[in-house]
């Protein structure tokens, strides 16, 4: 106590070159708490959007992830009721476990027969009420922009679309989407949908009493190689986030999925999501999930991948907001470094001859070293305490402003937001290596004043 009340008496000297240095170190604090908090949210979210979307763990067959999303009967599941029974009744998953659920993937066009025009769709069928808790999973406590699907008690036959497929398929007006402006007149006129469509849905539509504006057509390739078509019935027209996405989406139920991919022959999945109640339990219940499936359905080729690799851009986002995130904490560091440095190099020069008084009366080097170096850690405390004050007092502001930007390839706005206090990684690290870089930058002038000859220092002028 008594070395760091005479380290800041030395300090309140010289008021003004202290609160200079003391400024340099709160800005640059400033700086690392607000983007760190910005790079914390920006994770967060994407981890809850992906996740909602995803599960944390998702089941398939080897390779059907790089190689078979266009052909899912390749890579069907066929005893994935077998496997969800086992994982849900597991007794080291089950506390874990927030719902498990299966999914089956295909891609075809979608045509509407009223307006002539088509496109090629991925369609995702869901087990509704399962897929719609997945969606509300939110343990960071994010602004979530999940929207429940609309298919809950509807017919077999109810879809939800993406509005860039409402647009292309001309259902702008029947669905009543809000900034969707259908294609040009002459992108509608005639009969443009293929031509197996327009014979396959006019079979579908015998025997309707009257035009349904919402009604579709789907077709899609069967397990046995043929073309089957059903009839949709769209019950609503989301916006999905991501633009590519948004023009490609069809959401519909399971039973409707494999009716179309596997007719009257045993269904199948091309998925099974897991999804956990927390993060952090994600390295346990991948291995426990892995012993699972290598014992218990040794004789099936399954493969376990993490929600990361299910949407790289995810872990592709993530590595460039921590390399800038590191390039800015590096600058910042460098900057407090010379700061700090020639703050104590020029206190080392005003007070040589103190220096050389002090090791006359036999104190020795060590002791002037530790006062300059209590003068670094006193300015660093300073300056972190100071600056985790300014930041929360900022990051407080960016909350309250409604600022929002829309991310490149998304299709809305995201609210800006920092975490700060509940990135508590985050704070304390930020503290301190703000308190290291301190230490270290008084040490260098520290350690040349106690190496002073001691006539040489009460001489000097």
């Amino acid at each position: 106590m008594k070395a760091l009340s005479l380290a800041l008496r030395n300090l309140l000297r010289n008021r003004r070159r202290s609160l200079t240095t003391l400024l340099a170190m709160t800005i640059g604090m400033v700086a690392i708490l607000v983007f760190g908090g910005y790079s914390s949210d920006t994770r967060y979210m994407m981890q809850t959007g992906v996740v909602q979307q995803f599960g944390h763990l998702q089941i398939q067959r080897p390779n059907y992830f790089s190689e078979g999303g266009d052909n899912p009967t390749a890579y069907g599941i066929g005893s994935y009721r077998r496997i969800i029974d086992a994982v849900k009744h597991d007794p080291v998953l089950a506390p874990m476990l927030t719902v498990v659920t299966p999914s089956l993937q295909l891609g075809g066009v979608a045509g509407n027969f009223s307006t002539g025009s088509s496109r090629s769709v991925m369609a995702s069928g869901l087990v509704v009420d399962e897929f719609n808790r997945m969606l509300s999973w939110n343990d960071y406590g994010m602004t979530s922009y999940a929207q429940q699907l609309p298919l809950a008690g509807t017919g077999e036959d109810a879809v939800v679309i993406g509005n860039g497929v409402a647009r292309k398929l001309g259902l702008c007006q029947a669905l009543r989407v809000a900034d969707c402006r259908p294609p040009p007149r002459a992108a509608t006129e005639g009969p443009q949908a293929p031509d197996d469509i327009v014979a396959l849905s006019a079979l579908e539509r015998t025997g309707l009493a009257a035009r349904d504006e919402t009604r579709i057509e789907m077709l899609a390739a069967s397990a046995q190689g043929a073309p089957n078509v059903v009839g949709l019935r769209v019950v609503k027209a989301q916006n999905m986030g991501l633009k590519a996405t948004d023009d490609v989406y069809i959401a519909m139920h399971l039973a409707q999925a494999q009716k179309l991919i596997y007719g009257a022959a045993p269904p199948q999945v091309t998925a099974i999501a897991v999804q956990l109640q927390h993060t952090d339990q994600l390295p346990l219940a991948r291995q426990r999930l892995s012993h699972l499936l290598a014992t218990e359905f040794k004789n099936e080729p399954l493969e376990i991948l993490e929600f990361g690799t299910l949407y790289p851009m995810y872990g592709q986002s993530i590595a460039f907001m921590d390399s800038v995130f590191g390039f800015i904490s590096v600058l910042i560091g460098v900057i407090v470094l010379f700061t700090i440095g020639n703050t104590m190099s020029t206190a080392v020069v005003e007070r040589t001859v103190e220096i050389g008084t002090l090791r006359a009366i036999g104190l020795r080097r060590a002791g002037i070293r530790g006062m300059f170096v209590a003068e670094g850690v006193l300015l660093g405390l300073a300056g972190a305490l100071l600056g985790v004050s300014c930041a929360l007092v900022v990051g407080y502001a960016i909350n309250h402003s409604g600022m929002a930007y829309t991310p490149p390839g998304y299709v809305y706005a995201y609210l800006i937001k920092v975490r700060i206090l509940e990135d508590m990684p985050l704070l304390t690290g930020s503290m301190i290596g703000l308190v290291a870089v301190a230490v270290f930058s008084a040490w260098w002038p520290a350690t040349r004043a106690s190496k002073l000859p001691i006539v040489d220092a009460l001489r000097h002028v």
